[in-house]
């Protein structure tokens, strides 16, 4: 594991001239990242309020498994800056069980839940991961895409199945304005290759190096001179992930 700062050295995010680069981790509720990341007397339900001062974004996984209430969303909201951006996981019932196929409900679904957060101008993406198994089905994603467009949602997809990556359903992506999620873990790493006026990364390597870190401060600069981007770092139970993630958004 690797920590390259510690809690105190960092400031408030809302000190910080804003970017239009969002940094954050996977979800936010987890006792074991203190002390190293929350302050050892930080009540639990203080968590957010007190991530919010210390990155700009989320990525919520909870939305995998079941949507969230309007009053839930209510509580985030209000535990976060109006700069602060929630980004969602796409429920399993889409990805791996339709499969992207018949999820005109669905995604009618989605956006009634995420509403509150839309109307807020609070939101960031939603991720749409696909199963390993999912092999490349042109024509299955442009429908989708199509059928999703009325939404306004701004939909990032990461795929990992290795025959998705190809200039043809990059093509897709861009015609429909959604973008190609990068991603890397210890097993895979995915292409970064822009298809929409925002990108998304999610870093889900075990550790990361000093070096590692600049490089990816690297990307993300680059990228954010051709708009908006979110970048998230993986959930363990060490808070490797919100640190390194702190350390990147501070050198913004």
């Amino acid at each position: 594991m690797h920590h390259f700062l510690k809690r105190d050295s960092l400031s408030p995010v809302n000190e910080r001239p804003q970017q239009p680069i969002f940094i954050g981790a996977s979800g936010w509720a987890y006792p074991s990242w203190k002390p190293g990341f929350y302050p050892q007397s930080l009540p639990q339900k203080k968590f957010l309020d007190y991530y919010a001062t210390q990155l700009n974004s989320v990525e919520v996984n909870y939305t995998f498994r079941q949507l969230p209430s309007a009053s839930t969303l209510a509580g985030w909201l209000a535990a976060s800056g109006a700069e602060f951006r929630f980004s969602f996981k796409a429920p399993q019932r889409l990805t791996h069980i339709l499969r992207l196929r018949n999820c005109s409900e669905g995604v009618a679904g989605l956006c009634r839940a995420l509403a509150p957060v839309a109307d807020a101008e609070r939101m960031g993406v939603v991720l749409f991961q696909l199963p390993p198994n999912f092999k490349v089905d042109v024509h299955r994603l442009d429908s989708f895409l199509g059928m999703t467009a009325s939404y306004s949602l701004r939909m990032a997809f990461e795929f990992r199945h290795a025959s998705w990556f190809s200039d043809e359903v990059y093509e897709v992506l861009r015609n429909r304005g959604a973008a190609l999620c990068a991603a890397e873990s210890d097993e895979l790493e995915t292409p970064d290759i822009m298809t929409a006026p925002f990108a998304c990364y999610r870093f889900r390597r075990s550790g990361y190096s000093a070096a590692q870190l600049d490089s990816i401060e690297s990307i993300l600069r680059r990228r954010s001179g051709e708009g908006e981007v979110f970048a998230y770092f993986k959930h363990e139970e060490e808070p490797t992930g919100p640190l390194c993630a702190a350390e990147i958004l501070r050198r913004f």
